[in-house]
């Protein structure tokens, strides 16, 4: 028979938390529109016992969870994050609120990647926007331009790459160099011409900013219990996670190396 005392002391004791609840995030990037919306789903998904964000001047979080953390290797480092997220976008400039981030430049990636990995971080997601109007300009011809090698050789468990959907052909008016001077018949025909790189199956069109950040979200979760190594994140998966309610399955899946309904997820990139 249960003792009445053991009972009641059982009842009182607090209950230990979630697995999932002692996970922390760090955002760096936490301006922009992708990157609000990259916090906003990481708090929302209640599974990170702290979300933070990286800042350029004091900033006093009003909501729970959140956490600011100064640009430098002592408070990173104090943080202790175990998963650690870089987003790229294009600055905002509403009411100078995204001047209080830290706005990474992708040229900066490396360096970006070492400091994150030397705060704790084991796992690493490098997230840009997947609509091509919202890119930096440095961005414009996806991260060809990043040097991804030294990333994936560092040493982090896990790396994911959230590419853009569409990787823009860098076909300009500028390609020739300003040599070539077309009249204006001409510049209306490669005008039209240019508006059929839009005529592009609806599963490779770009997805809103917050279904971006939703797949991200679900994938700094699963990223710990994920097998070691480095992935590019297919663009028909973000497609086939906007048609869904939740990402968690579908990030946990394609992570495990299972085939997810478009294709098997080896999108390694031949990455190491």
């Amino acid at each position: 028979m249960l003792n009445p005392h053991t009972a009641l002391a059982g009842a009182l004791r607090q209950a230990p938390p979630a697995p999932g609840l002692q996970r922390r995030a760090l955002v760096l990037g936490g301006g922009g529109t992708l990157g609000a919306a990259v916090l906003e789903a990481l708090l929302a998904s209640q599974r990170f016992e702290a979300v933070g964000v990286v800042v350029a001047s004091p900033l006093r979080p009003a909501l729970r969870g959140l956490q600011a953390v100064a640009d430098n290797d002592a408070e990173r480092t104090a943080f202790a994050p175990d998963t650690a997220l870089i987003v790229y976008d294009r600055e905002r400039h509403a009411n100078g609120r995204d001047s209080t981030f830290v706005r990474p430049q992708p040229a900066g990636l490396v360096a970006q990647a070492q400091a994150l990995m030397g705060s704790g971080a084991t796992g690493l997601i490098v997230v840009v926007p997947h609509a091509p109007a919202l890119l930096p300009h440095a961005l414009k011809q996806g991260l060809a331009n990043l040097d991804e090698g030294a990333v994936a050789a560092m040493g982090f468990a896990q790396v994911v790459f959230m590419r853009m959907a569409q990787v823009g052909d860098g076909g300009s008016d500028s390609d020739s160099g300003g040599t070539e001077v077309r009249t204006a018949p001409e510049r209306l025909a490669a005008w039209m011409l240019s508006q059929l790189r839009w005529m592009v199956p609806q599963r490779e069109q770009p997805v809103r900013s917050d279904t971006v950040a939703r797949v991200a979200a679900a994938l700094a979760f699963a990223l710990p219990q994920a097998p070691p190594g480095t992935r590019v994140l297919p663009p028909e998966l973000l497609w086939r996670a906007a048609q869904l309610p939740r990402a968690d399955e579908l990030a946990a899946v394609w992570l495990a190396g299972r085939a997810t309904g478009s294709r098997a997820s080896a999108d390694r990139d031949g990455y190491p």
